[in-house]
């Protein structure tokens, strides 16, 4: 098992620092690859195309910590497919996140006493664009930080030409199509934006309210009445009618009668629909179809007139009372005073707690409201990206993430894709003096005189073109027939039905047009996989945000341990739709796993690490095939793991083989045998290299930095980016060699662990006698024994003090021990004994607990289960001391 080049140090650890210190290697090393062009793709390659889209993060941002993790995963993927031997495409952009940024740049336009209206639409975007300059390049710095091998030479942004050219021809396509209409409906209407916003942009939480019960109709019981309840007084400035279930008998003779409105010249009508629970309240409800999605579609089924109270910053409007002018709100206080006036609430008022929408930008309540806008007819696109998942032709990586997706897609609703702002995407669409409406492609010019319409698209609009717009789709080029289909998206579960079943709709929609950007070809699905990892929580397992004060900023990490240790905190913790718990120690973790990385390495460099062939394996010892078998079958698991997207699996792999088995046990044996001298230290060199250089390989997708730093000083290669990834050597386990091995380390464990309840100095050497070692087939390993377990050979005066019996796997072995003089015996004593009554004292407190009934009926099951953990450590605690005190004499 070779590297690319083999390398002979001139001196000891050729080329490396004295010690690990990310900070000062990171930034060049990463200049150096991009300067070398190792991340960018060559679309005339004959190799077989691997492509991944960087899901665009928003030009106004910068990375949190689930980007981190995004950038992670997308980076450890194709950098391991660019080291076997892929063409690979990892295309960055940007979004140009249309509410947010406008907001930003208007913000700064009041602190300059001036506003958008006064600048003018186009000086407005001029502006906008001057801030994108100077303002939009904090993402590629900080992805150049974490080491995100991207191609940075395709770098893309939604409101490049060329993305704005497909978003101009795939509109006009569907709009001819008849996928793309305009109507008034109910959409979520932000008053602070003034525009109508996507489901994605509106977050729901809960909230405190009031729940207020009144009066419709007479005051009379004698007479037609109706009481109803509601949590937005105000709105029932715009009821046109009370619904009551049809087979609800208290109400049957109520249907079709009309009750007078408290404060309008208007007939209120009781309808009978299904959509309302008899059993909730009083089984009557208001219904306002221009300002709630549910009073909407009663509305259409009924019939009934669609009145907007509102005006676009939600002020009450147009309803001739005085409530005119009253923002929401204060409405909703005047309108309830009316009515308790009039002697219409007739309940006490109660505090209600509900779930409201809010304008993820804005932060306010978003309200529905009745307007026209644009829509897209989902229907046959939403059944186009199921099929494509039922049929196989996209796979959902976790497959238990499919039934939401077909949840999602079979039940879609059309999708409102104008916004009443001006940065963005125009709408092709021009209205002519005589009323006529058309729309107009990218290489179309409207008549003199037609005025374009004033909206711009949703961004998610834009960004569901992303996979094939950003390779310059609609023109023919060859980075689309080299990469689309791309091969994976990576992003987290949460947005799975926005942008995910965008791009889906309009990738299988592209798919069936035959259009030159593809060649003819019918690429179907924008991408082959899609993993779905999940969210970044804290080491608690909350969710990180502002509020709760637990974020974590990525380059905090970055700067404190290392982009290594950042990127393996986040990929040992990712599985296919898990979340992750991170928090400081984790990170701390990671970087002395690469601190430990970069000493073994330096220590076996200094031991004659070399990468040049080995010899046969009956020229090496026992150690040296059992080290080798279990890098083969390592290897195999991180390749097992990586196809699979379990992350965690292969890097938990790499982690215990490198410090479990390669740190902690290989280099021990190692040094006896470099101690040799001869074929066997030359030997010994030959394994330690042979391991090392495919285990930073295949720690380097994960860990580029410090693995390019050791990889470049072992091997002497150009770089583990271009690394071939390491491969299985296809030698015949030895299992017999492995079992000698495990048998060794359950000994010296065992005389390790003797030796530390003696309280024995770790590096104290004492005189020791073996037998058994002929029976269980590790008579040649006794040298590996007595370094490890430091242990020296018994004199003629040798007297036992203590017997120490391991049972192996073909017998005991038996390691007779004189401790005399080693050990301060009264010492021990004392300590022992203060550890006893520590030990007995936690022993009866978590027995008194555990035998107290009122206790046990009254804690939770896990509080229970942690003190009877306590109990069972506290008993075996207990029996070693005991055990301990007996061996130092104490009767």
């Amino acid at each position: 098992m070779t590297s690319a080049a083999a390398h002979d140090p001139q001196t000891p650890a050729d080329g490396l620092p004295k010690n690990w210190d990310p900070g000062t290697v990171e930034a060049d090393l990463y200049q150096g690859w991009v300067d070398a062009g190792y991340f960018t793709a060559d679309a005339a390659s004959d190799k077989p195309g691997y492509s991944i889209v960087l899901p665009p993060p928003n030009v106004t941002g910068s990375l949190h910590m689930g980007h981190a993790l995004d950038h992670t995963l997308m980076d450890t993927l194709t950098r391991r497919k660019r080291m076997q031997g892929y063409e690979v495409l990892w295309l960055p952009g940007m979004d140009h996140a249309g509410i947010a940024t406008q907001n930003i740049v208007e913000k700064q336009l009041v602190a300059e006493g001036s506003s958008r209206e006064e600048l003018g639409r186009e000086a407005f975007i001029e502006r906008v664009w001057k801030w994108k300059a100077e303002s939009g390049g904090t993402i590629q710095g900080q992805m150049r930080r974490l080491g995100d091998g991207v191609d940075w030479s395709r770098d893309r942004f939604t409101m490049d030409e060329g993305l704005s050219r497909a978003v101009q021809t795939i509109f006009k396509k569907m709009y001819d199509d008849g996928l793309i209409y305009r109507a008034e409906r109910l959409v979520n209407w932000s008053p602070a934006q003034q525009t109508a916003i996507s489901d994605i942009e509106v977050k729901y939480e809960d909230v405190d309210g009031e729940l207020v019960s009144f009066r419709y109709g007479s005051l009379d019981d004698a007479e037609p009445h109706i009481v109803v309840a509601t949590t937005r007084m105000e709105t029932m400035l715009g009821d046109t009618a009370i619904a009551v279930h049809p087979d609800d008998e208290r109400y049957k003779a109520l249907v079709g009668v009309e009750l007078d409105h408290p404060f309008l010249d208007r007939k209120i009508p009781v309808i009978a629909d299904d959509y309302v629970d008899p059993e909730f309240g009083s089984g009557a409800v208001k219904i306002t179809p221009a300002h709630d999605p549910n009073d909407f579609a009663i509305g259409q089924r009924h019939s009934l007139p669609m009145i907007t109270i509102m005006d676009a910053t939600a002020h009450i409007e147009g309803t001739g009372t005085q409530f005119d002018g009253l923002d929401r709100f204060a409405a909703r206080v005047a309108v309830r005073e009316a009515l308790a006036e009039q002697g219409r609430i007739v309940q006490e008022i109660r505090p209600y707690v509900h779930s409201v929408g809010h304008s993820e930008r804005a932060g306010e309540p978003i309200e529905p409201r009745l307007s026209m806008q644009w829509w897209v007819n989902v229907e046959s696109l939403a059944k186009a990206a199921g099929d494509a998942v039922r049929d196989g032709d996209t796979v959902i990586h976790p497959a238990s993430q499919e039934s939401r997706w077909f949840d999602w897609v079979d039940n879609m609703h059309d999708w409102t894709i104008s916004r009443q702002l001006w940065w963005g995407h125009r709408i092709p669409i021009w209205y002519g003096p005589n009323g006529e409406v058309e729309c107009f492609g990218p290489d179309e010019t409207a008549p003199e005189g037609w005025e374009q319409d004033p909206d711009v698209l949703d961004t998610w609009f834009s960004s569901g073109l992303w996979p094939f717009s950003t390779m310059g789709w609609p023109e023919t080029t060859a980075e689309l027939d080299k990469f689309y289909p791309t091969s994976v998206l990576v992003t987290g579960y949460d947005i799975l039905f926005f942008w995910v079943a965008r791009m889906m709709m309009f990738g299988t929609y592209v798919g069936k047009l035959d259009v030159a950007g593809f060649h003819g070809r019918q690429a179907q699905v924008p991408f082959g996989d899609v993993f779905l990892h999940g969210l970044v929580r804290d080491e608690h397992g909350r969710k990180m945000s502002k509020s709760k004060g637990n974020g974590i900023d990525p380059l905090d990490w970055v700067e404190r341990f290392g982009a290594d240790a950042l990127r393996f905190t986040l990929a040992r913790g990712a599985n296919p739709g898990s979340d992750i718990s991170v928090g400081e120690s984790h990170a701390q973790s990671s970087r002395n796993f690469a601190t430990k990385l970069f000493n073994a390495t330096k220590f076996a460099m200094m031991n004659g690490a070399r990468c040049d062939a080995l010899p046969a394996r009956d020229q090496l010892t026992d150690a040296d095939r059992w080290i080798l078998d279990r890098l083969d079958q390592v290897l195999a698991q991180v390749d097992e793991g990586f196809e699979s997207y379990e992350f965690s699996k292969a890097c938990e792999a790499l982690y215990h083989f490198a410090w479990d088995e390669v740190c902690d046990w290989y280099l021990e044996l190692a040094k006896v045998q470099v101690h040799e001298g001869g074929d066997r230290a030359t030997n010994t060199g030959l394994v330690l290299g042979n391991v090392l250089d495919p285990l930073l390989r295949a720690l380097s997708p994960v860990m580029p930095f410090v693995t390019e730093t050791l990889w470049k000083a072992l091997t002497g290669g150009e770089s583990v980016v271009i690394a071939p990834w390491p491969a299985a050597s296809g030698a015949e386990r030895d299992a017999v060699a492995a079992t000698r091995i495990d048998d060794l380390q359950k000994l010296i464990t065992e005389v390790r662990r003797f030796r530390s309840d003696q309280g024995l100095n770790p590096g104290q050497r004492v005189a020791a006698t073996v037998d058994g070692l002929d029976a269980v087939g590790l008579a040649d390993q006794r040298s590996y024994l007595d370094s490890l377990a430091r242990l020296e050979a018994a004199g003629d005066d040798f007297a036992a003090t203590a017997t120490v019996e391991v049972r192996l796997s073909s017998g005991t072995a038996t390691v007779a021990i004189d401790t005399s003089g080693t050990v301060d015996v009264e010492a021990e004593r004392k300590r022992a004994a203060k550890d006893l009554a520590a030990a007995e004292k936690e022993l009866a407190g978590t027995t008194g607990k555990l035998g107290n009934e009122q206790f046990l009926s009254k804690a939770p099951e896990k509080v229970v289960a942690k003190i009877k953990a306590r109990q069972e450590l506290a008993v075996a605690e207990v029996e070693r001391l005991k055990a301990k005190l007996v061996a130092l004499g104490e009767k």
